[in-house]
């Protein structure tokens, strides 16, 4: 009687096991966009591995050493044109949601700058 149950018991923890790492695979990342770093490095602590480790919208960012949950930003639609024209090495915004309007923050020739998106 004792190996029936011992198998049944190994039984339950093996479809218990089953199912959570179904519902590990099912879990979407959260959306919205890890904002792009800045120069230097954040802290080197790892406070999350996945987006559901953080609270509310935040999402689970590389910080330049580890990991952070950090409010994400909305890429806008549209597309960025491909840089040309007279260098500019500036960065005049991190993202989208830093541009007034319908505009993008796009790669520059050396850095980064709201422009109309094309």
């Amino acid at each position: 009687m004792e190996k029936l149950w011992s198998g049944v018991f190994a039984l339950i923890l093996a479809l218990g096991a089953f199912a959570f790492a179904e519902a590990d695979r099912n879990f979407r990342a959260k959306p919205g966009v890890c904002p792009r770093r800045h120069w230097g490095t954040g802290i080197c602590a790892e406070f999350c591995s996945k987006d559901r480790d953080c609270p509310n919208n935040e999402k689970c960012c590389y910080n330049g050493c580890g990991h952070q949950c950090i409010a994400p930003y909305t890429v806008k639609p549209g597309r960025c044109a491909l840089p040309q024209g007279t260098p500019m090495c500036a960065e005049y915004c991190y993202h989208d949601g830093q541009c007034p309007g319908e505009q993008k923050c796009c790669r520059t020739t050396c850095g980064h700058a709201c422009s109309e998106p094309c």
